[in-house]
């Protein structure tokens, strides 16, 4: 960070708490950040926390709370003309930001997801008016938190919670899964568990490494009649791929839904 603007962090559950955690191993200092929420635990080192809003609006306030919670904890809160609005709400737009929490300079709708709290997600950001200085703001809280995409249409969140939003859910079942058929082959928990994470780490980080396709990766793997054909020719004969495309389009359609709830919450 070059600058040390005031933050406010408004929920440390887990998404708030993995933000949290990357902001400070990348610098933010803690004596700028004002955690508020009523039964966070384990805060780390130098951080404030309150039960509710201390002091003057911040020039940051970030909302990791349960969207659902969204009109009542907005009655509490404070926004000046200097104060950005950053949302991580699934589902919550910018239109009903700006409706709940009038009076703010921008808001801004950022889908972080966990792997942030080590600097390795993914996130993208979207914000309908927000100047250059604003957004070189908003850069450096997420730049810590691993790649940053900013996003033109917002209507494109819906797809982004299915795929990195809740992306790694589904990778972690993956990973779990692996491990178990590992185990039913004859390896011992801890060995099956290392390989699967390590196999899964490996191959995301090669595949990030080249322009080749994943599924070109893939039939790099196989030889002919090998040990690999025969997963792959099991694997896809399964319904994998539309397991998968289900799972991400009922992200998905849940996100449409908070959207919905949260237009229609007195």
């Amino acid at each position: 960070m070059t600058a040390a603007p005031s933050i406010w962090l408004v929920g440390c559950g887990n998404m708030g708490g993995a933000m949290l955690r990357g902001w400070l191993a990348h610098g933010v200092h803690p004596d700028s950040i004002l955690i508020i929420d009523p039964v966070a635990k384990n805060v780390p080192d130098g951080v404030r926390l309150a039960a509710a809003p201390e002091g003057p609006a911040p020039d940051i306030l970030v909302l990791a709370i349960k969207p659902q919670s969204l009109a009542h904890v907005a009655l509490t809160l404070a926004v000046g003309p200097q104060t950005i609005v950053i949302s991580i709400l699934a589902g919550v737009e910018t239109a009903v930001l700006a409706q709940r929490l009038p009076g703010a300079r921008a808001y801004v709708r950022v889908m972080p997801n966990m792997p942030a709290a080590i600097g390795e997600g993914a996130s993208a950001v979207f914000a309908p008016d927000l100047d250059a200085a604003g957004r070189a703001q908003v850069d450096q809280l997420v730049a810590p938190l691993g790649f940053a995409t900013w996003v033109a249409e917002e209507d494109v969140f819906h797809a982004v919670t299915g795929v990195s939003g809740s992306g790694p859910a589904f990778v972690f079942r993956f990973i779990e899964a692996l491990a178990a058929a590992g185990e039913a082959e004859g390896l011992s928990p801890a060995l099956a568990r290392q390989l699967a994470l390590h196999t899964v780490a490996g191959s995301a980080r090669l595949s990030l490494a080249t322009d080749t396709a994943p599924a070109e990766l893939a039939e790099a793997v196989r030889s002919p009649n090998g040990t690999t054909h025969a997963g792959l020719t099991v694997m896809d004969a399964s319904d994998l791929r539309d397991l998968v495309r289900a799972t991400v389009k009922a992200t998905a359609q849940r996100s449409w839904e908070l959207a919905e709830a949260a237009r229609t919450t007195d």
